[in-house]
C-alpha cells in the first residue's frame, strides 16, 4: 500500500514536467534579473525576494495540483519571507477590548508597520514570477520573454557603469535549456509513443543535450576576438569622439576617452584634488560601517592652498611637524598658529565616539573620525599604536603610513569633542588671530566678478557667521546638484568662476569650493575638507517599529559607501575653533545644538535618479535620456505594474464607496467626538514611541506646549490638533464629520513628519 501511494505520488510530480520547468526557467532568469537592482532595492528587500523565489519555485516543484490550489501556498510563503527579513515583532493582540473593532484596526496596524515598506516591491516581483511561469509555454512566449529579459540586461550592461555580464551569460544558458525543454515537449504531445521509447533510455538523452549546450556555450566563451571589417554607425561616432566600445566577445571592455579622461570616473574617496570638475559615475559599493554615539560626518583630510584649479597642501601644511609615538587613550594636542588651541570658556562640546570597521581591502592616506579627533581609543586588537601613525595638531588630521609592512587597520575607534553650534555666541565671535586670517585667505589672482559677487553676498551682514550663512544659502539656492556638470560650457580658465558663471551646476566639489572661495574673499578664514557623509542607518529604523524609539541624536550603525564621498568647508571663529559648513544641495551638517535650540534633523539624500540615468557612463560614454533607462530597467516589471496601477484606478474611482465603508468598520458607532478623541490617544502613544515623553499627571495642553518646544516645526500643528480635541472633549456641542477629517489629516502630517 505505502508503495503504491509512493508510485502515485511521484508521478503527480513527473506529470506536467514541462510546466514545472517552465516556472523553474522563469525563478533563475528574474533572479538575475534582479540582481541588477542591486543599487535601488535594500538588502532586506534583495532578501526577501530570493527567498520568495526559492519558495514559489520549490512548490510549484513539489506541490501538485492546479495554480488556484498553490495561491494560499504562494502568499503564505511570500509573508513568511517578509515576516523573516523586515525585522517583524509579534505583539499581543487585544484582550481587554477584544469586542472593540476600532482597537483591532489599531493592532493590525501597528502590527504590519514594520511589513509596509516591503510588500509593494516583493509582492510584485514575486507576482511577476507566477505570471512569467504561467505565460511563457510555447516558443514565441518563451522567445518574448527572454529576449525581454536579456536585452535590457544587455542595454544596462552597455550604457551604465553597472557590470552585468554574468547575469548575461545565465540568462543566455537559461533561455537555450528552456528552447530544448519546449522542444521536446511539442514532441512529446505530437508523437507520444516514440517519446515514450526516448525517455526509456535517460542517460543517454541527457548525455546529448547536455553535450550540445555545452559546445554551445564553450565556442562562445573560446571564440577569439576579432576586429571587425565593417564598422556601424554608433562605433564609428564613438571612435571620432575619442572614446572605445566595449566588446561584446569575451571580457567586457571600460571605455574612456583616450584623451580625457584620465582618473576613475566612479565615486569614492579621491586621491588627487589639484584640478577638480570631472563628473563621475555613483558607485555604490561598501568602503566601511560606522557605529557612532551620534550622527557625524567621517573627516579625513583638509587643504588650504586654492590654486585656481583645485587644492593642494599649502606651504605651511608640508611642513608641517607630525606628532608620532602615541598612545591609545592619549588627548590628542592641537595646535594653532605653531601654538596650542584653547577655546573660549563659553565654546560647549560634546563628546562623539565611532568606531570605524572596514569593509574592503583598500588602504587610505589617514584615519576617519567624526569632525576633528581628540583620542585614539583603539587601532585592532593591538593596545599599541603604529610608531609611523602620525598625528597633525594644526590639520586636525591622522595620518597614515603608506607601507606595506603597516596594513590600513580592519577596525579602530576614534573619539571626537564637537564644538555646540550656539550662533549667538559664534556671532559674537571677535576677529581671527592675524596668522591664521592670513593663511586661511590667501587666494591666486581672482576675476573680478567672483570677488564682486562675494560683496554682494556678504553686503550689510554684521558677523563673519552671517556671512558665511549667506554665502552657503546663496550656493544652495541658486545652482543644483550634477554628478555629471555641463563643463563643455566652461570658458574661464579659473574653476570657481566658471562654476559660478558659466556652468552653473555640480556636486560637492564644486560646492565647497566656491564656499571657501567666496568667504576667503569676503575676509572669512576658511579651509576645505574631505571626508565621507554619514553613509545609512539599518532601514528597520526608519520603519517604525513598535517599543523602539528612534535615537534623538541618530546614533547607530552607518553603512558607508564609496557614493558617500564628500567635500565640506571649515571656518574658524576665534575662541571655537573650526566650525564646519555645508553648501552642498541637499546634505545638511549634523551639527550639536545648545540644548532646547535643537531643530528637526534632515537626512542628507543622494541625488535623484534622473542624474544617475542621464550621467555619462565608463563603458559607453553617451548619455542616454532617463526615461530610457527607467523604461528598459523596468521592462521586466511591466505586467506586475500595469496590474498594481489597474487596482490602484479601481479603488480610486471606488474611493467614496470604500472610505466610508473603512471607517465603519474601523469607528463603529463612535461619533464625530469620540473618533477624536480615540485618534488624540493613537498619536500620543505615537510620540511616545518617536521618544517624545509625557509625565505623569501632565494635562494635554502641557504635554503639547512642551512637545511644541523640543520641536518647534509642529507647534503649529500641535495647537490646532489641542482646539479640536477641547472642543471634541468639553465643548458640549456635537462637531461635524468634516471637523474629523480635518483632525485626521492633521493627524496624518504629524506621523509623517515624526
Amino acid at each position: 500500500m505505502a508503495k503504491r501511494i509512493a508510485t502515485g505520488f511521484g508521478r503527480l510530480l513527473v506529470r506536467n514536467g514541462y510546466r514545472k520547468l517552465c516556472f523553474l526557467f522563469a525563478a533563475v532568469m528574474l533572479w538575475q534579473w534582479y540582481d541588477s537592482l542591486e543599487n535601488l532595492w535594500w538588502p532586506q528587500t534583495f532578501a526577501i525576494v530570493h527567498t520568495a523565489l526559492i519558495a514559489g519555485t520549490a512548490i510549484e516543484l513539489l506541490v501538485p495540483g492546479r495554480l488556484r490550489w498553490k495561491l494560499p501556498l504562494h502568499a503564505a510563503a511570500l509573508l513568511a519571507s517578509i515576516m523573516a527579513w523586515s525585522g517583524f515583532r509579534w505583539i499581543p493582540a487585544p484582550r481587554e477590548e477584544w469586542k472593540d473593532a476600532a482597537a483591532w484596526g489599531d493592532w493590525l496596524a501597528e502590527i504590519s508597520e514594520p511589513l509596509r515598506p516591503y510588500v509593494g516591491v516583493s509582492s510584485a516581483a514575486f507576482g511577476l514570477f507566477l505570471f512569467a511561469g504561467r505565460f511563457s509555454r510555447t516558443r514565441p512566449q518563451v522567445m518574448l520573454f527572454c529576449a525581454a529579459v536579456i536585452l535590457s540586461l544587455a542595454v544596462l550592461d552597455s550604457f551604465t557603469t553597472i557590470y552585468l555580464w554574468d547575469e548575461v551569460a545565465w540568462c543566455v544558458f537559461i533561455a537555450l535549456c528552456w528552447f530544448v525543454a519546449e522542444h521536446f515537449e511539442r514532441f512529446r504531445l505530437s508523437h507520444p509513443d516514440t517519446w515514450r521509447h526516448l525517455v526509456e533510455y535517460p542517460v543517454s538523452f541527457g548525455l546529448s543535450v547536455a553535450s550540445i549546450l555545452g559546445l554551445v556555450m564553450a565556442a562562445g566563451l573560446l571564440a577569439p576576438s576579432v576586429n571587425p571589417v565593417l564598422k556601424d554607425p554608433y562605433t564609428l561616432w564613438m571612435e571620432a569622439r575619442g572614446e572605445s566600445v566595449p566588446s561584446f566577445v569575451g571580457d567586457k571592455v571600460r571605455s574612456v576617452p583616450s584623451s580625457v579622461r584620465t582618473r576613475d570616473a566612479r565615486s569614492g574617496y579621491s586621491r588627487a584634488d589639484d584640478r577638480l570638475g570631472d563628473g563621475f559615475e555613483f558607485d555604490y559599493s561598501e568602503v566601511m560601517t560606522v557605529h557612532t554615539s551620534r550622527r557625524s560626518y567621517w573627516r579625513g583630510e583638509t587643504k588650504s592652498e586654492y590654486t585656481g584649479q583645485g587644492w593642494v597642501d599649502s606651504e605651511e601644511e608640508q611642513t608641517e611637524v607630525g606628532l608620532s609615538g602615541l598612545a591609545a587613550g592619549e588627548p590628542l594636542p592641537k595646535m594653532l598658529a605653531g601654538e596650542p588651541l584653547a577655546l573660549a570658556p563659553e565654546a560647549e562640546t560634546v563628546t562623539v565616539v565611532a568606531t570605524v570597521t572596514m569593509r574592503r581591502d583598500e588602504s587610505f592616506p589617514v584615519l576617519f573620525g567624526p569632525d576633528q579627533p581628540s583620542v585614539i581609543r583603539s587601532i585592532g586588537e593591538s593596545e599599541s599604536m603604529p610608531p609611523a601613525l602620525a598625528w597633525l595638531p594644526e590639520s586636525a588630521e591622522l595620518r597614515w603610513p603608506r607601507s606595506d609592512r603597516t596594513p590600513y587597520p580592519d577596525v579602530y575607534t576614534i573619539e571626537s569633542e564637537q564644538v555646540v553650534l550656539d550662533e549667538d555666541r559664534l556671532r559674537a565671535a571677535g576677529p581671527p588671530d592675524p596668522r591664521i586670517a592670513e593663511r586661511y585667505t590667501r587666494l591666486p589672482d581672482m576675476p573680478e566678478r567672483v570677488l564682486r559677487l562675494a560683496e554682494e553676498i556678504t553686503a550689510g551682514a554684521a558677523s563673519d557667521y552671517d556671512k558665511i550663512r549667506r554665502i552657503e544659502a546663496y550656493l544652495k539656492e541658486n545652482y543644483p546638484y550634477s554628478n555629471t556638470p555641463d563643463i563643455s560650457r566652461r570658458r574661464s580658465e579659473d574653476f570657481v568662476d566658471a562654476f559660478l558663471f558659466e556652468v552653473r551646476e555640480g556636486y560637492c566639489d564644486y560646492f565647497s569650493t566656491a564656499l571657501a572661495v567666496l568667504a576667503r574673499a569676503s575676509g572669512v578664514p576658511a579651509r576645505w575638507v574631505k571626508g565621507f557623509a554619514p553613509g545609512a542607518l539599518p532601514a528597520e529604523l526608519f520603519i517604525g517599529m513598535p517599543g523602539e524609539a528612534l535615537d534623538p541624536d541618530m546614533g547607530g550603525t552607518y553603512t558607508v559607501r564609496n557614493a558617500d564621498a564628500h567635500s565640506w568647508v571649515e571656518v574658524y571663529f576665534e575662541g571655537f575653533g573650526w566650525i564646519p559648513f555645508e553648501a552642498t544641495p541637499g546634505f545638511s551638517y549634523p551639527y550639536v545644538y545648545p540644548a532646547g535650540e535643537t531643530p528637526e534633523i534632515v537626512m542628507p539624500e543622494l541625488p535623484d535618479m534622473d542624474s544617475i540615468a542621464e550621467s555619462a557612463g565608463e563603458s559607453g560614454g553617451i548619455r542616454i535620456p532617463a526615461h530610457v533607462f527607467r523604461a528598459v530597467s523596468v521592462l521586466g516589471l511591466a505586467a506586475a505594474a500595469l496590474a498594481l496601477a489597474a487596482a490602484a484606478i479601481w479603488i480610486w474611482l471606488k474611493r467614496d464607496k470604500i472610505r466610508p465603508l473603512w471607517r465603519r468598520i474601523r469607528f463603529g458607532a463612535m461619533s464625530a467626538n469620540e473618533q477624536i478623541v480615540y485618534e488624540t490617544e493613537r498619536l500620543i502613544r505615537l510620540c511616545r514611541r518617536r521618544g517624545l515623553e509625557r509625565n505623569e499627571h501632565e494635562t494635554l495642553r502641557e504635554t503639547f506646549r512642551r512637545w511644541s518646544e523640543r520641536r518647534r516645526s509642529l507647534a503649529d500643528d500641535f495647537r490646532e490638533l489641542l482646539v479640536l480635541f477641547e472642543q471634541a472633549k468639553y465643548g458640549g456641542r456635537p462637531l461635524a464629520e468634516e471637523d474629523v477629517r480635518r483632525f485626521a489629516a492633521k493627524v496624518r502630517l504629524i506621523r509623517e513628519r515624526l
